[in-house]
């Protein structure tokens, strides 16, 4: 029976108690089908057609490439395509499979209708990428074996398998290994009314009320993205169980984003020191991201994967041939939040 937090707390104890019952720390809000899965609506349509169509024909799916910012659902796509094709799923990660013969033992031991869940593909090593090209269009391995003159090549006939990868940099995939996937998706950003849908969604499955108002407010500052949607949703609800709430309503989620730094326009304090660096230190740029990433002593990758495609997107900053450049957007956003 589903518990929700619609009740009156007599004591720190029995608060303690209900968050057990309401929410595990691995609570998965993962959908499971395409109709679970607000957002990225043409290309769950585009999805259920090639799901369909493959079905009919009694084959697997063609390989697919997802590529967007982090946590937009890519990961969640391939479950839900793996369902939809009644399919076993294998998952692994690029920055794993670090020599040829380890994607080779993943190959050979795929059982037939399998599909193989590569994150992070464009971190494959270049000689690891190679052996995907005749893996993908041909179903098979071509393994060396032995070296000089005797070396030959032995054939080794794959399964049928589906391929799907997904990553954060398109562009820093070979192209040989982009052209052999026969469906790409780029994922965006989701809007207020997708996110508002996922926050009430999370929040039935957590046992957890809230109110419709409030699911808006949350999903007008958590960046565009799910999983900052569901973790702030959890945070929240850890404020609201300490403050002895029985529901989350805008005055909880308010005191609890402007405790965890969280502004009005969902920007961390990671986002708005970027900002302030290019405005104080270099009069708004044009500057470059090695700049940015030494006087914020952060990596230069994770500035660029995390924290910058957002404030792009949102035009707070502008990548030029010179280099970054703060926006009018960007000042009025550093101005209003000092005043």
């Amino acid at each position: 029976m589903e518990t929700s937090i619609h009740a009156n707390f007599e004591s720190p104890i029995a608060v303690q108690e209900l968050a057990k019952e309401t929410i595990e720390p691995h609570t998965n809000l993962r959908p499971k089908s395409f109709e679970e899965y607000p957002g990225q609506e043409r290309i769950c349509e585009n999805l259920k057609i090639y799901t369909k169509a493959a079905k009919i024909r009694g084959k697997m799916l063609d390989h697919c490439l997802f590529h967007g910012p982090p946590g937009l659902g890519k990961t969640t796509l391939a479950g839900i395509i793996a369902e939809s094709m009644d399919c076993q799923i294998k998952i692994t990660s690029g920055p794993v499979i670090e020599r040829a013969a380890d994607l080779m033992g993943i190959l050979a031991s795929l059982e037939s209708r399998t599909i193989l869940f590569i994150d992070e593909i464009h971190r494959l090593p270049a000689n690891v990428e190679e052996i995907l090209y005749s893996a993908m269009e041909d179903m098979r391995l071509d393994i060396l074996i032995g070296q000089g003159p005797t070396a030959r090549t032995v054939k080794f006939d794959l399964p049928p398998f589906c391929l799907i990868g997904a990553t954060t940099r398109a562009g820093s995939i070979s192209a040989p290994l982009r052209d052999r996937f026969g469906i790409q998706e780029h994922l965006d950003y989701y809007s207020y009314e997708s996110l508002t849908k996922i926050i009430l969604r999370s929040a039935k499955i957590m046992g957890t009320l809230i109110d419709e108002q409030a699911a808006l407010l949350l999903a007008k500052r958590c960046r565009g993205t799910p999983r900052i949607a569901n973790q702030l949703l959890r945070r929240v609800l850890d404020f609201a169980l300490v403050a002895e709430k029985d529901r989350i309503d805008l005055a909880i989620i308010d005191k609890a984003l402007n405790r965890l730094g969280v502004d009005c326009e969902g920007l961390s304090h990671m986002d708005r020191d970027f900002l302030r660096i290019m405005h104080e230190r270099y009069e708004g740029g044009p500057v470059g991201l090695e700049a940015i990433s030494a006087a914020l002593n952060e990596e230069k990758s994770t500035l660029e994967d995390v924290y910058e495609p957002y404030l792009v997107y949102r035009g707070f900053i502008l990548r030029t041939a010179r280099g970054r450049m703060l926006s009018t957007t960007g000042k009025e956003h550093l101005k209003n939040i000092q005043s």
